[in-house]
């Protein structure tokens, strides 16, 4: 038995002089340890983390999953951002990101820091969240509607994860959105998590996001999007780079070795930073397309999102989203194609000039001139030779440069050099 409490577990406090303060009573420091522990145990229980409480910051990685240096310091920033959140949640915490990249992980080594800290926190996937809010409509459902969706929406730390509304019903769209806006408009603490891009996330949600005093979004890693057979997965086109660019050809008269080499200079610039549209335009094997696969490379290396489509293919493929049994709509696919943050379209004019092609090639260049979104464009044709309406946006000098390449084509020019050595 404890000899100051004598088993009661509480005491009463001294006053100054030394005298009991009978009037109140404090946990005795026998009872401390077993209060700690059952707040601790109380929660952990309510937190809902159960097997994920054992992701935390010791265990996450702080490079993260990616496989280029680009894409580890940017997860190295997201993790700081993610620790001093936990120190002192404050306003929204947004992770982005495709399956895989850490999103979870960081959302829950938040959570068990503030368990840690005695602090409480609530995670949920909002899959999960739905299924409880229609289960709480059973007669025999040990908690109510209101219980539960009260708990969640005032609860200091919420962690909803894998939150998507796309794909969502008209009644579980108003229930995620009645719990969000609830939290944002009386500023509690919130981390959510998805694998949406922001372009793509519900307009009221994005509203919200776009708050950047209340909101900290991060963008984990870009998912690439899906790309037609026969663009970047070739293996001819994953080799093109500018390391292996011959820009100084030197059986070239010196007009066009200058020519090539002001070509070389223009691509690597644009791939440096990409802004507007560039637009090469030559004879077949002039090289248009190896620096338009050297721009893309480029990227893709520092882990930004880039489509290569070769023309021809791109429609064929549009055409088979018409499929009943295409793994993708021709809405979603046709999406990512007008909003990936770089197009480029190799082989422009090669393309069978069909009413419904031209329809929807114009569209697409109609999109990204009115948004301003880069674009590389290669093509054999000259500008009068190509559709006026799509030719009249390539053109306007704001945002487009256009240059002619007049190399001649570097394979005839290898082959009449083996044929030479042969003699």
């Amino acid at each position: 038995m404890c000899p100051v409490c004598k088993g009661a577990g509480f005491v009463h406090p001294a006053l100054d002089s030394g005298k009991a303060d009978f009037s109140r009573v404090v946990p005795c420091r026998c009872s401390k340890g077993e209060l700690r522990k059952k707040k601790t145990e109380y929660l952990e229980k309510y937190s809902n983390l159960g097997s994920l409480s054992q992701l935390t910051f010791g265990n996450l990685s702080p490079k993260g999953k990616g496989a280029n240096a680009a894409s580890q310091e940017r997860f190295a920033q997201v993790c700081q951002a993610a620790k001093a959140f936990a120190d002192s949640p404050q306003g929204w915490l947004v992770f982005l990101g495709p399956s895989g990249s850490g999103k979870t992980h960081l959302a829950c080594a938040i959570a068990s820091h503030r368990l840690k800290l005695g602090e409480p926190a609530f995670y949920i996937t909002a899959a999960d969240l739905l299924d409880h809010l229609r289960s709480a409509f059973s007669p025999a459902s040990d908690t109510t509607y209101d219980e539960l969706f009260e708990q969640v929406k005032n609860v200091p730390l919420l962690v909803l994860d894998d939150l998507t509304l796309g794909s969502a019903t008209a009644w579980a769209k108003e229930k995620l959105e009645q719990l969000l806006h609830h939290r944002f408009n009386i500023k509690l603490a919130t981390v959510l998590t998805t694998d949406v891009p922001m372009e793509r996330i519900d307009e009221r949600l994005r509203g919200h996001l776009a708050d950047n005093e209340f909101c900290q979004v991060w963008t984990i890693e870009q998912k690439l999007p899906s790309e037609p057979q026969g663009s970047l997965e070739l293996e001819l086109l994953r080799n093109m780079t500018f390391d292996n660019f011959d820009h100084k050809r030197t059986e070239l008269p010196l007009e066009q070795r200058q020519n090539l080499h002001e070509a070389f200079r223009l691509a690597v610039e644009f791939a440096r930073s990409p802004e507007g549209w560039l637009i090469f335009h030559g004879v077949n094997g002039c090289g248009k397309t190896h620096l338009a696969a050297a721009i893309a490379n480029y990227q893709r290396a520092q882990g930004k999102p880039v489509l290569f489509v070769v023309v021809p293919e791109l429609l064929d493929h549009l055409r088979s989203t018409f499929s009943p049994d295409s793994k993708i709509s021709y809405d979603e696919f046709f999406e990512k194609l007008k909003e990936t943050p770089l197009l480029i379209l190799d082989d422009f004019g090669e393309q069978s000039a069909t009413p419904w092609a031209q329809e929807k090639l114009y569209h697409l260049i109609n999109y990204r001139y009115n948004a301003r979104l880069p674009m590389v464009v290669t093509t054999c044709l000259s500008l009068e030779e190509i559709e006026p309406r799509i030719s009249s946006r390539m053109v306007d000098p704001r945002i487009n440069l256009v240059f002619n390449i007049t190399a001649p084509d570097y394979r005839g020019n290898v082959k009449s050099t083996r044929q030479a050595k042969r003699y």
